[in-house]
């Protein structure tokens, strides 16, 4: 239960506490200032008495002397007032390391707490344990990218998602049996799936971002619009299996899908990739959506299966779009879709419908050895200006289209088919 409580956020660590010096570093040069006092006062004090009658000048050397040795008590007092308030500035630099170590450790005992729970094997510890890390990452900005990680971790463990039952029926056994696990010999397949899906959602909430509104001269200023997002998050999920994974709207860094498997619909629509986004190895099971996504860095498909359809309508591809040795079992849609450096599509296989209406940067892209499967009824293709489409052997392939050509259009481009309505 102590975990649910709010973490300590600890403080920028204070400047360093430097170990005291040996006494005689102070007390010498202390020694001599208060004797360089003493003496120069009595000096200026005495330089003209010798004109003085020789009754006076037993008075004034009197003065002179208590005079000085007053201007060397002060001297002295000035530096033990120095030595005092070093002496306090140290205090506080060493209560201030203490603090901060005491909250430093809370937050260690914390994070080791929440990973932890994560190895637990009943299921309701781990949805704790994913919570505790969230809420520690929120209040601890230098950990959230650790958090991230860790909860990349779990997700990449291995995972082969249960048979789905319909929710009317009532199984006579638990479900882990129905899964072939039982319920005492390891974890419950469909409660590890709750737990999967919780930390995909926190990943999703954390790195959802909207731009803040437009400021009117009659409205505060507020400094802290998006407070939940965490930014310049990069993600590591090479070879996780992840289901119905919503990423819309999101902003990462670096992003590592390779040899993931999609079950169910994935959607990316409106996120933005700030670096590379790999996605080499991939299998979607279900559609996959990056409509109006934007690949800042290279983005990397090859190799990779969509078994639904896959739509990339007014994505922006900023750096290198590779799509070698793709395979589009469903319709491919590019609409509007911006390619501004080299495009690569050796070996695609297109099996269904390809729309790329006003796409754009596509007029160099490679296109050695794609396969289109013979166009069938209700199926759409739509290539880009100067692409050409030929029979070869039962499939099609694609070429780009010969300076003579140019003027001729897009074979195989048919009238510009409706818009598909983005989720």
């Amino acid at each position: 239960m102590g975990l649910i409580r709010r973490s300590p956020r600890p403080s920028a660590r204070p400047p360093e506490l430097r170990p005291p010096r040996s006494m005689w570093w102070w007390a010498l040069p202390a020694a001599l200032l208060v004797g360089t006092a003493v003496w120069g006062v009595s000096a200026w004090l005495l330089q003209d008495v010798g004109r003085l009658d020789v009754d006076r000048q037993v008075a004034t050397r009197i003065e002179a002397v208590r005079t000085a040795l007053a201007a060397g008590a002060g001297v002295g007092a000035a530096v033990t007032l120095l030595l005092a308030v070093r002496r306090q500035r140290h205090q506080e630099l060493a209560t201030a390391h203490t603090t901060h170590d005491a909250a430093e450790r809370r937050v260690t005992e914390l994070y080791t707490k929440a990973v932890e729970q994560l190895g637990n094997d009943q299921a309701p510890v781990r949805l704790g344990g994913l919570h505790a890390l969230e809420r520690l990452a929120q209040d601890t900005p230098a950990l959230r990218q650790t958090i991230v990680d860790v909860i990349c971790a779990y997700l990449r463990m291995p995972f082969a998602p249960p048979p789905d039952l319909d929710a009317t029926d009532e199984p006579a056994v638990p479900r882990a049996t129905i899964a072939g696990v039982s319920a005492s010999a390891g974890r419950d397949p469909h409660e590890e799936r709750q737990v999967r899906l919780t930390a995909q959602r926190i990943l999703a909430a954390h790195l959802r971002y909207q731009d803040p509104p437009a400021r009117r001269w009659w409205k505060r200023r507020d400094t802290d619009s998006d407070a939940r997002h965490w930014p310049d998050m990069r993600l590591d999920l090479t070879g996780a299996t992840l289901e119905h994974f919503d990423l819309h709207d999101c902003r990462v860094g670096d992003a590592w899908f390779s040899r993931a498997t999609f079950t169910g619909d994935a959607a990316f629509i409106g996120t933005t990739f700030t670096g590379d986004a790999r996605f080499g190895d991939v299998t979607f099971t279900g559609d996959a959506r990056f409509n109006a996504t934007t690949f800042t860095g290279d983005a990397w498909f090859d190799a990779t299966i969509f078994s639904g359809d896959a739509w990339f309508d007014g994505a922006t591809f900023s750096g290198d779009a590779m799509f070698g040795d793709v395979t589009f079992t469903g319709d491919a849609g590019f609409g509007r879709a911006t390619f501004a450096s080299h495009a690569h599509f050796r070996n695609a296989t297109f099996t269904r419908g390809a729309r790329f209406v006003k796409a754009t940067g596509l007029e160099r892209a490679q296109m050695d050895g794609v396969r289109v499967a013979p166009a069938g009824a209700r199926m759409t293709r739509t290539w880009p200006p100067g692409w050409r489409e030929e029979p070869a052997d039962d499939w099609g392939t694609l070429r780009l289209a010969t300076p003579d050509e140019e003027g001729g259009g897009a074979a195989g481009s048919g009238p510009e088919p409706a818009p598909r309505p983005e989720d």
